[in-house]
């Protein structure tokens, strides 16, 4: 579903200070999922000088759009429910800004919410994810099933990473993994440290061959710490009202 957020009050600072918060849901697809995170923010500030859209900058001698990401996406995943965060110098009704970024028509990204965030809102803040992965033709879901009961027997299991190696809860920090016998579903929590990643559960599950029978990974939600939505209407998109 495609919602668009009203606005609230922000700051009444002058022009030339002023400084409004907004939190982006999008979601990246199709050939798109194929670029790296440092890509994706050079796409977006080409977004952003397409749609003519104020950006505000920081500081200092290499002066940058103020715009963050709380979680970046592997390549090759795609995400469903991306958030991105950006500071713009002028207050933009979230139906303009939303218009803004619709028009620039990008392939592979669709806008889903905009949000204008109060003074006091944090910034964006990932607590968990959810993730599918499409179970590859002539797989045995069995044998999947097995891996996943095998490994909730544990309760702290261990990966490398960049020749490092990561402990994991798993009660903790995969609250949800189960197979049927077209996905196989999971969430992860974020954590300050090194978390795990899909790669990695399924590099522990023994299906790490997945992704080469033609399995997509796919990342359905991102959860935030603190996600306050304030809306008091809202519009829907072409489809949702057709």
């Amino acid at each position: 579903m495609t919602e668009l957020l009203t606005e609230r009050e922000t700051t009444s600072a002058s022009p030339n200070s002023l400084r409004v918060r907004y939190r982006i849901r999008f979601a990246k697809t199709d050939l798109l999922r194929w670029i790296g995170h440092t890509d994706l923010i050079r796409l977006w500030e080409r977004i952003a000088r397409r749609s003519q859209l104020p950006l505000s900058m920081s500081q200092g001698f290499h002066r940058r759009p103020r715009m963050a990401f709380p979680s970046a996406l592997a390549l090759g995943i795609v995400g469903l429910d991306e958030v991105a965060e950006l500071e713009l110098s002028e207050n933009l009704s979230t139906e303009e800004l939303y218009e803004r970024l619709v028009a620039d028509d990008q392939p592979g990204l669709a806008f889903t919410r905009v949000q204008k965030l109060g003074e006091t809102e944090p910034k964006a803040q990932l607590d968990r994810s959810d993730y599918v992965v499409d179970v590859p033709a002539g797989v045995d879901v069995a044998d999947a099933q097995a891996s996943i009961e095998r490994l909730k027997m544990q309760n702290i299991v261990t990966f490398e990473r960049k020749k490092k190696t990561i402990s994991t809860d798993i009660r903790a920090e995969i609250p949800m993994l189960e197979v049927d016998q077209s996905q196989l579903r999971f969430t992860l929590v974020a954590r300050d440290a090194a978390s795990i990643r899909p790669d990695d559960l399924l590099e522990l599950l023994g299906l790490s061959d997945w992704p080469l029978k033609g399995a997509t990974i796919t990342r359905t939600r991102v959860h935030l710490r603190s996600d306050l939505v304030h809306a008091t209407g809202g519009i829907a998109s072409q489809q949702d009202s057709s």
